[in-house]
């Protein structure tokens, strides 16, 4: 009974959605600090900061959508639609959780607090109203992985270059315009208020000015991630070893060898949407697909090499 209670509390959660809180790492992943103990520790805190918080966003989410989801053939089976969670239990948790994940962002730091605030309010002001107004809706879930983004820089203290911000931003917006797309083909404009107003070629042009955004900034970062006076890499006995044997290595723009890896895993993303129209949960794709479990584990395999031995 008590094991069933605890795996309902972690369905409401939606703990399969923190990977997407993941993007907290981006800062010391590409400072080059990822081994960094220290700012590993603050790095990881943020995380599980920003966990929480996305967990309030959910249950607040799912409180205020039970009408909608009731009906609906596959989000009635959520905790709270089903009746599995009470809604004074679900209320308790927002404020709970809420409270706690605020108290920790303010121990953190100031800056992590205000952050952590804008994010709950972003996702408060989201299921409220923003989420009624089709476009403006997908850029405010955008806006929350910007803020996870900042989150990262505030616990490292290292600046993320710009364009790699700008790839976040178009991408996050991507994969937002692929979910309401299949919301759309998969359950007509009953899913959703904003789907009223979307129209399937509006998402189309949405999802390819997106992806071809998101590969255009991607590859404008990895082209200048090398133009300052040496690059963002760990010295190591293998950086000196390439230096001898190839002179002039480091100055040379590898990074832009990971271009077509996001070129295919964008790709996929959006083969999967049309083929299949499986874009309505995308930490489901993450985590299923092998061609793009394999692409993204590939990335960062190259990514990491590149910044931390080559």
């Amino acid at each position: 009974m008590i094991k069933n209670k605890i795996f309902t509390y972690l369905r409401v959660m939606r703990v399969s959605q923190w990977i997407k809180n993941l993007v907290v790492f981006t800062a010391i992943i590409f400072s080059g600090r990822l081994f960094d103990a220290d700012l590993f520790i603050k790095t990881t805190q943020a995380f599980f900061i920003f966990c929480l918080l996305s967990s309030t966003a959910y249950v607040l989410n799912d409180i205020i959508d039970y009408p909608y989801d009731k009906k609906h053939r596959i989000k009635r089976f959520r905790p709270i639609a089903s009746g599995e969670i009470t809604m004074p239990e679900a209320t308790f948790i927002v404020f709970i959780f809420t409270l706690l994940s605020l108290i920790l962002a303010l121990f953190f730091s100031l800056p992590m607090f205000f952050l952590s605030l804008l994010f709950i309010l972003l996702h408060f002001f989201y299921s409220m109203y923003i989420k009624k107004h089709p476009a403006v809706d997908i850029f405010a879930i955008s806006f929350s992985f910007m803020i996870r983004t900042f989150a990262g820089e505030v616990a490292t203290g290292f600046h993320i270059p710009i364009w790699l911000i700008l790839t976040i931003f178009f991408i996050s917006l991507f994969m937002a315009s692929v979910k309401r797309h299949a919301e759309l083909v998969t359950h007509g404009s009953t899913a959703r208020e904003s789907l009223f107003f979307y129209k399937e070629h509006f998402l189309d042009f949405l999802t390819q000015t997106f992806a071809t955004s998101t590969i255009i900034a991607y590859s404008t970062y990895t082209y200048s991630t090398y133009d300052f006076s040496r690059p963002i890499h760990v010295e190591n006995s293998f950086s000196k070893l390439f230096a001898g044997l190839l002179p002039g290595f480091e100055g040379r723009k590898w990074m832009m060898l990971s271009i077509p890896l996001v070129v295919y895993g964008i790709s996929r993303y959006a083969q999967l949407l049309y083929e299949k129209a499986e874009g309505e949960r995308p930490e489901k794709l993450i985590t299923t697909d092998v061609p793009l479990i394999t692409t993204i584990i590939l990335w960062g395999i190259l990514v990491i090499g590149l910044i931390y031995i080559f």
